[in-house]
C-alpha cells in the first residue's frame, strides 16, 4: 500500500470524539493520512466529504466516508482488534458496551456541555448540570470498583479495556478539565480518577496528542501516528521465538506471542524484525536462552495490519497487529 492510498482522517487534536477515533486507530495498528482541521476555517474538502462538517471524518481507501466517531472506532477494530475491545462473540458484554456509550454520548455529554460551556447555554443552571454529570460518574465509578483487585485497576467491563473504556475516557477528561480541583478532590470518584490517569499516563497518549498544524492543500501528507511508517513488504520479515512457544503455536494452529514472555493480547502486536535487526534483537532479549528459533515470514501472507514503530532507541521495527498465521511462515531455523 502506498502512502497516498492510506485512509484519510480529518481530525481536531483536542476534540473528544476525534480523540477516541484516533485511539482506536492506534490500537488497531492502522496508519492513516491525517488532516488537522481548524474549526473556524474548515477546509472545503471536509465539507464536500461530509455535510455535517464536524470531525472526525474518515475516508477509507475505497472511498467510503465514515463521519461518526463510534463508526470509525468500529471500522478500525474490525480491521484488527488484538485486545478484543469489541468483545467478539460476547453478546452480553457487547450490549453493556452499547449502553455505556449511549449514556456517555447522550445524558453525560448533554450535562457536560451545559456545565463546561455554560456561557453558550443562557438560562441553564450550570451547577445543576455539573451535579447531574457527576451522578453519572459516580455510577461509572461504582462499576470500576467492582472490577478492581489489589494489583489491577478496574475497567468498565471485565478485566481488560473494551470499546467502552476507549470511547468514554476523552469525555471524562473534558469533565475534569472544566473544574480540575473539584474533580481531583472528589472522594466519590477515586476509581474513575485512577482509571482516567491510566489513560493519561499511557504510552499511547503522547502519540495520540502529538501537535499538528492545521492542514492546507499544499502540505505534504502527514501520517498518524506521526512516529510510524509503512512496513517494507518487498523483503522478508522475521520473528524470534522460543522453541516452546513455537511448539504451542503448531498445536494451536496460530502463533500469538508478542515477544519473550508476553502474549499478543497483553501487548497488542507481535514484534517483528527486518533481517538486519535480528542480531541486536537476539542479544537484547534472548541471548541468555541460548538457541531460539528464527521465523522467516512472507509479508504478502499477512492480512492483519503492519506498522513500523520506533523502539526506545528510535529505530523503526515492524509490528503485526494480530495473530501470526502459520501459513505465512516460510522457514523455521535455529538462531544463532
Amino acid at each position: 500500500m502506498s502512502l497516498m492510498s492510506n485512509p484519510l482522517l480529518y481530525s481536531f487534536r483536542r476534540c473528544p470524539y476525534a480523540m477516541r477515533a484516533r485511539w482506536a486507530l492506534l490500537a488497531s495498528g492502522l496508519l492513516v493520512n491525517l488532516r488537522e482541521v481548524a474549526l473556524n476555517n474548515k477546509p472545503l474538502e471536509l465539507l464536500q466529504a461530509s455535510q455535517k462538517g464536524t470531525v472526525p471524518v474518515l475516508i477509507a481507501a475505497d472511498g467510503t466516508v465514515i463521519d461518526e466517531s463510534i463508526d470509525i472506532m468500529h471500522w478500525a477494530l474490525q480491521q484488527a482488534d488484538p485486545f478484543d475491545g469489541l468483545r467478539s462473540g460476547k453478546t452480553g458484554e457487547q450490549k453493556t458496551i452499547q449502553q455505556l456509550i449511549e449514556q456517555n454520548d447522550g445524558p453525560f455529554k448533554y450535562h457536560l456541555d451545559r456545565f463546561k460551556y455554560a456561557c453558550r447555554f443562557k438560562g441553564e443552571d450550570a451547577e445543576e448540570h455539573h451535579n447531574m454529570a457527576r451522578n453519572i460518574l459516580v455510577e461509572w465509578n461504582a462499576r470500576l470498583v467492582q472490577q478492581e483487585s489489589s494489583d489491577f485497576y478496574g475497567c468498565l467491563i471485565g478485566e481488560s479495556q473494551s470499546l467502552a473504556d476507549w470511547a468514554l475516557w476523552p469525555f471524562v477528561r473534558q469533565y475534569r478539565l472544566a473544574d480540575p480541583s473539584s474533580f481531583d478532590c472528589d472522594q466519590d470518584l477515586q476509581a474513575i480518577k485512577r482509571w482516567l490517569q491510566d489513560f493519561l499516563q499511557h504510552p499511547l497518549f503522547g502519540r495520540l496528542m502529538t501537535p499538528v498544524k492545521p492542514w492546507l492543500p499544499e502540505h505534504h501528507p502527514q501520517t498518524f501516528p506521526a512516529d510510524s511508517s509503512l512496513v517494507k513488504t518487498d523483503q522478508p520479515l522475521f520473528h524470534l521465538a522460543l522453541i516452546e512457544d513455537w511448539q504451542d503455536a503448531c498445536t494451536q494452529g496460530v502463533y500469538q506471542f508478542s515477544t519473550r514472555g508476553l502474549k499478543l493480547k497483553e501487548i497488542g502486536f507481535i514484534h517483528l524484525s527486518y533481517q538486519h535487526q535480528l542480531e541486536s534483537t537476539y542479544h537484547q532479549f534472548y541471548r541468555d536462552r541460548g538457541q531460539v528459533l528464527s521465523l522467516k515470514l512472507n509479508p504478502e501472507q499477512l492480512s492483519m495490519p503492519l506498522r513500523a514503530e520506533p523502539s526506545s532507541a528510535g529505530e523503526l521495527f515492524p509490528h503485526l497487529f494480530g495473530a501470526l498465521p502459520l501459513s505465512a511462515v516460510e522457514l523455521v531455523e535455529t538462531y544463532p
